[in-house]
């Protein structure tokens, strides 16, 4: 994977219930966005990047499973301004593996809600979607 020098801010949110061990979204984020530093509040974990390499595992299981319209999709339906996000279950996230969630209600426990804000937000979803 080769990252574009384009600007990003990439933000990480799970809200987490009270039977929920916060560590293990803490896993959940990490295996999914290795590189990020996690903040955990009373009910909720925030993570945040501006390096695209945060997201080479969304940008390698985007284009090893065929899901390029899949993603586009979502990216494009949550488009606004200079920004765009997508849910992940985060049961599927703890255990290693990525799944798009198109609703909040698809993942029980909650969705990983992940944003991406860029003035070049259209470049960011190219190269997300579209072969290199």
């Amino acid at each position: 994977m080769r990252s574009p020098n384009i600007s990003c801010k990439i933000e990480i949110f799970a809200s987490f219930n009270p039977s929920e061990d916060p560590k293990k979204i803490e896993t959940a984020i990490l295996n999914i966005f290795p590189n990020t530093k996690i903040k955990i509040d009373n009910f909720s974990i925030t993570s945040n990047s501006k390096d695209l390499h945060s997201l080479e595992k969304i940008y390698d299981i985007i284009h090893s499973n065929q899901s390029q319209k899949i993603y586009k999709r979502q990216f494009e339906k949550n488009l606004e301004n200079n920004s765009t996000w997508f849910y992940l279950n985060k049961q599927a996230a703890f255990v290693g593996t990525i799944t798009l969630c198109e609703e909040a209600e698809e993942s029980p426990l909650g969705p990983i809600k992940v944003i991406l804000t860029s003035s070049n937000i259209d470049k960011i979803i190219d190269w997300l979607i579209l072969r290199n």
